[in-house]
């Protein structure tokens, strides 16, 4: 017996009608239709539009529909075609996504020579730049540091200068002594500020640290608010906040502002000024110690110290010592300078004053040791103003005894 069988062939599902509208199409409406399409595809507004408005207004909406729907359409494409290249994911993918795994491939060192070089270089730029010894090797031919020092010097009012030396001996005691923290540390110089006459550390307060790199031995660091007093340190701080010290500076004290010219910036330029900034920086004074007096001697090439000594030889302290006929005198001015309008009258302790073209006028009076009252009154030119300025002034002058050296040999 013989069946027939009928494959009848599988209807396809009706396409949804294309709401891409034309202008053209949608103007052979009328209003009322145009309105109820509107507000069926949500066109907001439509109610206040006219016909040409509307049909504007429904192209553009037709027109996003149609590209939403495209946009769906090839992103479900991208992610099938995507599901079906996708390689099955093994366990060996799978176990080098977890953090574990990702730490382990990120201390693998590479393999690439160029990549290696260039890592080295880096590390290398590092370490010098860390590095603050100024002596080299002992097998070298460069002099050898034997003592670690820091020296500060003023140049004026606002600059300080500090010049180092530094063994290598020492830089590797503060690298042991900072343990695993010297991977994290720097080089700084720490400008300390301390009280008038202070002999204890209590007494001193950090200004700021002062990031510094090797390759030089000199550093310029700018202060405020003279006069103060002043000192440095050189050493390593870490990355949580350890110090470790290399050495530490004299004390200075920075001139009032204008009272001295800024000084130059080399050695061979400090030569020219050389007394004025070694007693700034408390070379005439017995806290400083022999540092400051070793440093200048060796960079000047001639000797430092007493000023009769350094001036006149080694012997002349005791053959200037024995003169009887050495005398010293020394006295005091006062000079009063002002301005007001020109064609005013001036008077200074009773005693008028000629002014400048301009209205300025100064006046120099003797100064004896006794106290002063010195009024300075002006008079507008015609007479209807006056002001006064009263200046009280004191001179007391010492006369201290005088020293002589005595012979030893």
């Amino acid at each position: 017996m013989a069946l027939n069988l009928i494959v009848r062939p599988r209807r396809r599902q009706a396409r949804r009608p294309s709401t891409l509208y034309t202008a053209a199409t949608l103007r052979t409406q009328t209003v009322k239709d145009l309105g109820k399409l509107a507000e069926k595809i949500g066109v907001e507004g439509w109610r206040a539009m006219r016909k040409d408005e509307l049909v504007r207004a429904l192209v553009r909406a037709a027109k996003r529909k149609a590209a939403k729907r495209a946009n769906g359409r090839a992103a479900s494409n991208r992610k099938t075609t995507a599901k079906k290249k996708a390689p099955a994911r093994s366990s060996v993918t799978a176990k080098a996504s977890t953090p574990k795994a990702k730490k382990k491939l990120l201390a693998r060192k590479p393999t690439d020579p160029r990549i290696v070089r260039k890592i080295q270089r880096a590390n290398e730029s590092r370490e010098q730049r860390k590095n603050l010894a100024t002596g080299k090797k002992r097998n070298s031919k460069a002099p050898v540091v034997e003592r670690d020092q820091v020296v500060l010097l003023v140049r004026d009012a606002y600059w300080l200068q500090a010049i180092w030396e530094l063994s290598r001996q020492n830089i590797e005691r503060a690298q042991a002594a900072m343990a695993a923290q010297w991977h994290t540390a720097r080089p700084v110089l720490r400008l300390v500020q301390a009280d008038a006459g202070a002999t204890t550390n209590a007494a001193e307060r950090l200004v700021r640290e002062i990031d510094i790199h090797g390759g030089v031995k000199t550093w310029y660091i700018d202060v405020q608010d003279s006069p103060k007093n002043y000192r440095v340190d050189i050493g390593y701080v870490s990355g949580n906040g350890k110090y470790c010290s290399l050495a530490r500076s004299n004390s200075v004290t920075t001139p009032r502002p204008g009272a001295t010219e800024p000084a130059a910036g080399d050695w061979e330029d400090i030569a020219d000024n050389c007394e004025k900034i070694y007693a700034l920086s408390g070379g005439y004074s017995e806290e400083t110690g022999g540092e400051l007096q070793e440093l200048f001697e060796e960079r000047l090439g001639r000797r430092m110290g007493s000023p009769v000594g350094t001036q006149f030889g080694v012997g002349a302290d005791k053959s200037l010592g024995r003169q009887s006929n050495f005398d010293f005198d020394v006295d005091a001015e006062l000079i009063v300078y002002g301005a007001t309008k020109p064609n005013s009258h001036v008077t200074l302790a009773g005693t008028p004053v000629k002014l400048r073209p301009d209205g300025s006028f100064s006046a120099r009076l003797s100064m004896p040791d006794r106290r002063q009252v010195l009024p300075v009154v002006a008079s507008s030119p015609d007479g209807a103003e006056q002001r006064t300025v009263v200046l009280a002034v004191e001179r007391n002058t010492k006369v201290m005894e005088p020293k002589v050296k005595e012979s030893t040999g």
